[in-house]
């Protein structure tokens, strides 16, 4: 079974979309031992959250593309990269705030190794955070909706002229 993970990325860096417009990309650059080892871990075809660090969202899903190889930005060859490609957008972005409000994610290294920037997410913890955020983007629609004039009894507009004075 494909395992599951997260990686922290900067917007300003390296945004969710720039991986989409890119198509695919190498992930290198990390320094940390722990997320070294959790990139060593990745199999191809494992999906990972794409989340924003200044911004404290889970913003899409990618997938592996290429497991763990020297990275090439590295002096040393203990550091490793893997090529990632987009799969989809979320519907809504999951705030680090929702995420930590929820008791099914207490859990999630996101909340207990903040400063972890490659992780595990556990298939129960990615369903939630699947599920918070289509109910985000549920909420986002009618919020959005009550809004619209239509829905406050505003009348409809037929796009002729009314009649002249």
């Amino acid at each position: 079974m494909a395992k599951r993970w997260l990686l922290k990325s900067e917007p300003e860096i390296y945004p969710y979309s720039k991986l989409v417009s890119d198509g695919r990309t190498v992930w290198d650059g990390v320094r940390n031992p722990q997320a070294r080892n959790n990139l060593a871990a990745m199999a191809v075809g494992d999906l990972v959250f794409f989340y924003h660090s200044h911004d404290k969202e889970v913003v899409g899903v990618a997938k592996v593309l290429r497991t763990a190889f020297p990275d090439p930005t590295a002096d040393d060859e203990r550091w490793l990269a893997v090529e990632l490609a987009p799969v989809e957008a979320l519907p809504a972005p999951v705030s680090l705030d929702a995420i930590k409000a929820d008791p099914a994610l207490r859990a999630l290294q996101l909340v207990t190794h903040s400063r972890l920037s490659v992780m595990p997410v556990g298939a129960a913890q990615w369903a939630r955070i699947e599920a918070l955020s289509r109910e985000a983007s549920r909420s986002a629609t009618t919020a959005a909706a009550a809004a619209s004039p239509r829905s406050r009894g505003a009348p409809r507009r037929s796009g002729r002229p009314g009649p002249r004075a």
